[in-house]
């Protein structure tokens, strides 16, 4: 049923709708409703109230009111626990009939969510949110920081940011206009987040270049300048986390152009301690199409096939075959010289961890940290402890004494599955923190009539990879209140 035939339906006798219909149909839907509906809904604020805050504008000739604002609750789940927060953005393209502007401020969606549970919530002093659009990774970090610093190229998402802080009654946010790190030149931060205008868009006029997710960059310069602006943004210890794209060029590896960044900065002195996770790689053409989809043209028309012919004329220039996608964490160390870790992998799937994967990736830092000083030797002497939401299945033939296939899957975190062999799967499973790793391999060679040293040589190096993935917990990890 359209929009408006539903909202008609839900009219009492008199041809009223209730308060909550009537706010979901002036702001989720872009319905205009009656003056005196809004004032119904909106009885503290009213009809004038609501004008001033420029969330309406009056049609005084149908005594109608239409919304200039997408005003919408909600809720999420972080370390602190629940909490909702009533959330303002420019109205999207089925609100307004047309494709959208190109100072639009983008409201919350699937990449904005990520971001927040990606989002380490350990208290800090300072958090910088670069690029805030709407406010919403702000309003998060509030909740962990003293003071938050919210920067944006857009006045208009800066005044949009500014009214969801006001209306969700949150004060320690400090908003700042400016390109990138220009509104912090000369700060430092415990904490980066970011949700950077970071799609690759070709450099000419017939192709918008909304505020929200262009940069203004060529290609994915703009993520290698955020990593640059990072590491001397950051307090010794400090950490940022945002998202990304990166080019696969002539064939060659997208994270390897990542790691390549990295290196440079290293080259200069500027050293950071990096995890960059691949969540998906789209071809070039798959990729043109989704971002020209996102600003509202729609294909089959010409404004479309201009565009898409420019988006295949730019990657082509550059020899790019595919984007990838994924999420950037990085770490200034506290000794300028000696980064403990850098680590580059491709993840396919997410855990249930309903509270996000800031903890996660925080406890894998640690666990990171944890194994950068310890030898073989001194892994071998330590107590491991399986993590609660580790699981073992065995497949086998039929009629088959052995297992033919056995796999530790992880129930939260990344959703990780790694496949094992007899010997790691039954010192993994006699982890329960009694014995150290050295004394149970030696238990375990005995039983399968291996050579103890050799059993033990072999399955260091994948006890490292199931510690550094959450698997395998430390003493400090379980004992941590």
């Amino acid at each position: 049923m359209p929009p408006q035939r539903a909202l008609d339906a839900r009219r009492d006798s008199h041809g009223r709708l209730e308060p909550v219909d009537a706010l979901a149909a002036l702001f989720v839907l872009g319905l205009p409703i009656t003056t005196a509906e809004l004032a119904e809904a909106l009885p503290a604020t009213g009809v004038d109230g609501a004008v001033a805050l420029e969330l309406v504008a009056v049609d005084s000739a149908s005594d109608q009111v239409r919304p200039l604002l997408d005003l919408r609750p909600y809720s999420f789940m972080d370390a602190r626990g629940a909490g909702s927060w009533w959330i303002a953005s420019d109205l999207g393209e089925l609100a307004l009939g047309h494709a959208i502007g190109e100072s639009h401020v983008l409201g919350i969606g699937g990449a904005s969510t990520t971001l927040s549970g990606l989002m380490i919530g350990e208290p800090v002093d300072r958090v910088l949110d670069l690029g805030t659009g709407c406010g919403i990774q702000s309003l998060h970090a509030s909740r962990h920081a003293r003071h938050v610093v919210a920067t944006d190229i857009s006045s208009r998402a800066i005044d949009v940011a500014r009214f969801n802080a006001a209306l969700n009654g949150v004060s320690n946010i400090e908003f700042r206009i400016g390109d990138l790190f220009e509104p912090v030149v000369g700060e430092r931060f415990d904490q980066i987040v970011s949700n950077p205008p970071f799609v690759i868009t070709p450099r000419v006029d017939d192709v918008p270049a909304y505020e929200y997710r262009d940069g203004g960059m060529v290609g994915d310069a703009l993520v290698a300048a955020v990593i640059r602006g990072a590491a001397e943004h950051l307090n010794p210890g400090g950490i940022a986390q945002f998202l990304g794209n990166w080019e696969y060029r002539s064939g060659a590896d997208g994270l390897e152009r990542v790691d390549e960044w990295l290196d440079e900065l290293a080259a200069s002195g500027r050293h950071l301690d990096a995890w960059i996770l691949e969540r998906e790689v789209q071809d070039a053409a798959a990729y043109a199409e989704t971002w020209i989809r996102d600003g509202g043209t729609r294909g089959g028309s010409a404004e479309f096939d201009s565009m898409y012919a420019a988006w295949l004329d730019d990657f082509a220039a550059r020899e790019v075959e595919s984007v990838g996608f994924g999420y950037i964490t990085l770490r200034r160390p506290t000794v300028e010289t000696t980064p403990l870790w850098r680590r580059l992998e491709r993840v396919q799937t997410h855990g249930a961890n309903a509270a996000g994967l800031g903890e996660h990736i925080a406890a894998c830092i640690e666990a990171a940290d944890w194994l950068a000083v310890r030898d073989d030797a001194e892994l071998a002497a330590s107590v491991l402890v399986v993590a609660g939401d580790v699981t073992e299945e065995r497949h086998y033939w039929p009629g088959a004494d052995d297992p033919t296939v056995i796999i530790l899957r992880q129930g939260g975190g990344f959703g990780r599955t790694i496949s094992v062999d007899t010997g790691l799967a039954a010192v993994t499973g006699a982890c329960d923190g009694d014995l150290s790793i050295g004394a149970i391999c030696a238990a375990v060679a005995q039983i399968l009539g291996a050579d103890e040293t050799a059993l033990l040589d072999e399955l260091l190096p994948r006890i490292r990879e199931l510690v550094a993935t959450g698997f395998l917990l430390t003493h400090q990890q379980v004992t941590a209140p």
